[in-house]
């Protein structure tokens, strides 16, 4: 078991790479740029977490109080959540997006003693939070602490009691309470999981392994730090190798940013990679025929190339010489939106499609899918330089897996979370005998590859008995540019139907669309053209499935799904019993009707 707390890898990288950049905030809008940009390096990050950490003792703030985080990501959270958990502290990052009064709830449910806030705006929306402490990471704002201010305290600390902080730190053992995740509820009402230092550092220290990175290597943050793949895949174990994080201003700028920043690690969710996909698609669409046909031809090069690969063998010159042209003239464009030096492009969060994963190995871009819970941390990474597509990966180094009857996957490792907060009934049913309960099923391949078949949770048995599993059937949608989101209905009825959302700027492109063009997202939604495609679709899927996981029916909504109707998660998961209640009515009128679309 590693005997290291988070703050103890801190200082070793600080103490490795002390004035090598750490931590870049942009500090101004404009174009991405160094001079736009404040720098912290290891040095600097080490000890502003060190005063931060002595400034929250001053004022109170003791080994195992719950301190709240709302805030976006950014360099000053990361500073923050190193000085919490220096002294003991438990960090509990919020999902910024959430309304309000959720998050209210949230802190209230947690215990918190504190709360941070981005800025006087958030301060505001939470003022009436009951926490003896509110701190502001940016601003100021009466009634809270700025991060200044915070520090100041600690550096006063320091001077009149030079032994503190390592009586502080010196208290903290890896066994200790770390972080303390709230999920973002995809699946069901959201949870509170309690984690250790001892967890996470063994986490990040079987990285190591698996995603070797350097001082010299790059990255985006712009996740949630709520989320887990956030929190140890782009916080803590850059941390660990000295790599250098760069933070996203926005989710606009972002793709600007990426050009700039040119990283050379990216971690994003399988909706990004579905929307740059989309905009590929759209603008192949508006090109000549001529240009089409060349670029699906160089697509199925790429294909055939990537399936040499994978079985070892060398790619025929017949094949590679056209497609290093093919590269040249067209997937390298599509590789520089990223920068040009991305050499671990990797997916997490929520499944990624196999077609979707094909598309970019098939263009030299092979996305590193990976897999993990709140609960388990992450368990298993796809190897750089032999990733399989349609799999999560092998199995991180200490990590055990075994599958219930059923075929529910259950893990052993040193990663797993302690426990949910107050609600030991809740960690009873998840843990059995050491192993925790995924709630996935899957299965795994002679090679040590593992793939998830569907989430326990979601399986449709229908009237007949037949039992679907839904990711399968979805999945086959996720390589068609024009769908949004799509969610299957069919659990206790007599066949399968769906309800598809659209990408709009996808469904302009379509023949026979220019009379709709620029018209409302529900107009364009309700078009005969988006009508025909999406039932071409449909029955194109249909082929490539058994009789009774076939769609028989399907509703296009006037909408996508959103955050504020509580369809999406924060992480953008879809939560699909509320889609289900939302738009009840449509379901129900597609078992009413009489006339079969799907087939």
């Amino acid at each position: 078991m590693p005997s290291r707390t988070i703050y103890q890898v801190l200082q070793a990288t600080a103490a490795a790479h002390g004035d090598k950049p750490a931590l870049k905030q942009p500090i101004s809008s404009g174009k991405s740029a160094d001079k736009n940009y404040k720098t912290w390096t290891w040095n600097q990050h080490l000890q502003a977490s060190q005063e931060i950490g002595l400034g929250l003792d001053a004022l109170g703030i003791r080994k195992g109080d719950i301190v709240a985080l709302c805030s976006e990501t950014r360099a000053e959270f990361y500073l923050m959540d190193a000085g919490i958990l220096a002294i003991g502290a438990i960090a509990a990052a919020l999902y910024q997006s959430y309304p309000a009064k959720d998050l209210l709830k949230t802190i209230a449910a947690s215990g918190a003693k504190a709360l941070v806030v981005e800025n006087p705006k958030t301060f505001e929306l939470l003022r009436s939070a009951p926490v003896e402490l509110f701190i502001l990471l940016t601003g100021e704002a009466e009634g809270a602490i700025s991060l200044e201010a915070l520090q100041a305290r600690g550096r006063a600390l320091k001077a009149v009691n030079p032994g503190r902080l390592e009586e502080l730190t010196g208290a903290v053992s890896p066994q200790d309470y770390a972080i303390l995740y709230l999920t973002s509820g995809a699946t069901g009402e959201p949870k509170m999981v309690m984690t250790t230092h001892s967890g996470i550092v063994s986490n990040i220290e079987m990285g190591v392994q698996v995603i070797p990175m350097t001082p010299d290597d790059i990255t985006i943050a712009f996740l949630p730090s709520a989320h887990i793949t956030q929190r140890v895949v782009v916080e803590f174990l850059p941390m660990l190798f000295g790599t250098p994080v760069v933070f996203s201003e926005s989710l606009l700028k972002l793709p600007g940013e990426i050009k700039s920043v040119r990283p050379t690690m990216f971690v994003a969710p399988p909706r990004m990679w579905e929307r740059v996909y989309a905009s590929v698609c759209t603008e192949i669409r508006k090109k000549p025929a001529a240009v089409r046909r060349i670029f699906y031809a160089a697509v199925g090069l790429g294909l055939a190339a990537a399936k040499y690969r994978r079985e070892g063998k060398r790619v025929p010159a017949r094949i590679s010489i056209p497609l290093k042209l093919a590269d040249k003239a067209m997937f390298k464009t599509i590789r520089d939106r990223f920068g040009g030096r991305l050499r671990i492009p990797a997916s997490g969060g929520a499944p990624l499609g196999k077609d979707l994963a094909d598309f970019y190995e098939a263009i030299g871009m092979p996305l590193i899918e990976g897999y993990g819970l709140t609960e388990g941390g992450v368990v298993a990474f796809n190897p750089i330089g032999r990733p399989r597509s349609g799999s999560i990966g092998k199995l991180l180094p200490d990590t055990q897996l075994k599958f219930a009857e059923d075929g529910e996957m259950l893990v052993k490792s040193p990663c797993l979370f302690a426990h949910y907060h107050k609600d030991p009934e809740a960690t009873a049913q998840v843990m059995q005998e050491g192993w925790l309960r995924t709630g996935d099923i899957g299965h795994i391949d002679s090679e040590g590859y593992v793939f998830i078949t569907s989430r326990k949770k979601e399986l449709i048995v229908s009237s007949t008995g037949k039992k679907v599993f839904p990711a399968r059937v979805e999945n086959l949608f996720k390589f068609e540019p024009l769908i949004s989101q799509v969610v299957l209905v069919g659990d206790r009825l007599p066949f399968l139907t769906a309800l598809f959302t659209i990408h709009t700027p996808v469904a302009e492109t379509l023949s026979g669309m220019d009379p709709h063009k620029g018209a409302a997202p529900d107009q364009i939604s309700s078009s005969e053209p988006v009508a025909k495609e999406v039932q071409k679709i449909v029955t194109n899927v249909n082929k490539q499935l058994a009789d009774f996981e076939k769609i028989r029916k399907f509703r296009i909504l006037p909408r996508d799904f959103t955050i504020e109707t509580g369809e999406l998660t924060a992480t953008m998961k879809v939560r699909k019993q509320k889609v289900l209640e939302n738009f009840r009515e449509e379901i129900d009128s597609l078992y009413a009707e009489k006339t079969v679309q799907g087939l």
